[in-house]
């Protein structure tokens, strides 16, 4: 594979500073069920790294702090971690909200046939993957029968009462463009979803979100492989929005990486670029460290945040935009 940083690292992007820290973003391993175009995190099924029990059994002592509001976990699958379920019951009990970052398929995985019930009874957000509405344009990104399996999916989630008005309980769907070109509007690709699931499958669910591919793993690669690296980069410069730093997610948010490590976003921590300063920040360090007002790393991938109506892990930044 291509390595993307030595030609992300010289930039002209704004300097940023970090707010009051509320989201802890936790990489329990890049262990998947998938292997998609798309992923930054190069995650699949031969990947066998994943947090082992004492850096996961820091993640509540940090909780137990009180500031953080969100625990969000990621992978890979993070599901297929053997600790998931342990971590998420003690992190309710916190009563820390709780995001899935969920490819839908995993539902169907051997030993993962409870894992829908599981999840509502803790309230636990879905965040699910779900590049497009229909079969071909999904089956072309993720692999052949994952558009049947991810509405059959959506499907046992609305069954739980997920995405239903007044169930408390939250399904979010996750847009990324297939090609090295910006999300569409995500209020009118919204929009679309609803009509078009709603219409053939009677799926219903909360909010779409739209995020951009960032250049780099495995989809940077693929744009080096074609001759496209340095348009996507121009595209995302082209349409940078200076609005949108106000509300880029490193702002409130640390990402901590299998190893406990941590980085000012998941897609700085795939590039290696740890959080700025002396040594090299982990978790046991946030049980006595305030990190309100540290200067966040940046690289030419920051412009993908902030491009049009901007990108986060929870879609984009500038609803009015685009």
């Amino acid at each position: 594979m291509h390595a993307t940083l030595p030609l992300l690292q010289h930039t002209g992007f704004p300097g940023l500073t970090r707010r009051q820290l509320e989201i802890l973003q936790v990489n329990l391993g890049y262990t998947c069920n998938q292997s998609c175009v798309h992923c930054h995190v190069n995650a699949g099924p031969k990947r066998t790294e994943r947090m082992d029990a004492a850096t996961l059994a820091l993640i509540p002592q940090v909780l137990a702090q009180g500031k953080w509001t969100t625990l969000d976990l990621t992978g890979g699958a993070p599901e297929l971690h053997t600790g998931f379920r342990d971590l998420v019951t003690v992190a309710r009990q916190l009563n820390v909200r709780v995001i899935d970052r969920c490819n839908l398929t995993i539902l169907f995985e051997p030993g993962q046939q409870d894992l829908a019930q599981f999840l509502a009874a803790h309230q636990v957000e879905i965040m699910a993957s779900l590049p497009c509405y229909s079969m071909e344009n999904v089956d072309q990104q993720r692999g052949k029968g994952t558009f049947d399996l991810s509405i059959k999916a959506l499907q046992r989630l609305n069954a739980l009462g997920y995405g239903k008005p007044g169930s408390g309980l939250i399904l979010n769907l996750v847009y990324n463009p297939q090609a090295a070109t910006l999300p569409p509007n995500q209020a009118a690709l919204q929009a679309a979803y609803r009509r078009e699931l709603s219409a053939h499958f009677g799926i219903t669910f909360n909010q779409l979100f739209t995020i951009a591919n960032m250049p780099i793993q495995r989809f940077g690669s693929m744009l080096i492989s074609k001759g496209q690296f340095n348009d996507y980069v121009q595209l995302l410069q082209d349409n940078f929005a200076v609005a949108n730093l106000d509300t880029v997610m490193c702002r409130n948010l640390v990402s901590v990486d299998w190893q406990g490590f941590l980085y000012d976003c998941d897609f700085n921590q795939q590039l290696g670029l740890p959080l700025m300063g002396a040594g090299r920040p982990h978790l046991r360090d946030l049980l006595h460290q305030d990190l309100q007002g540290h200067p966040i790393q940046v690289a030419e991938h920051c412009y993908g945040c902030t491009a049009g109506q901007g990108s986060s892990c929870g879609g984009a930044l500038n609803q009015d935009a685009g």
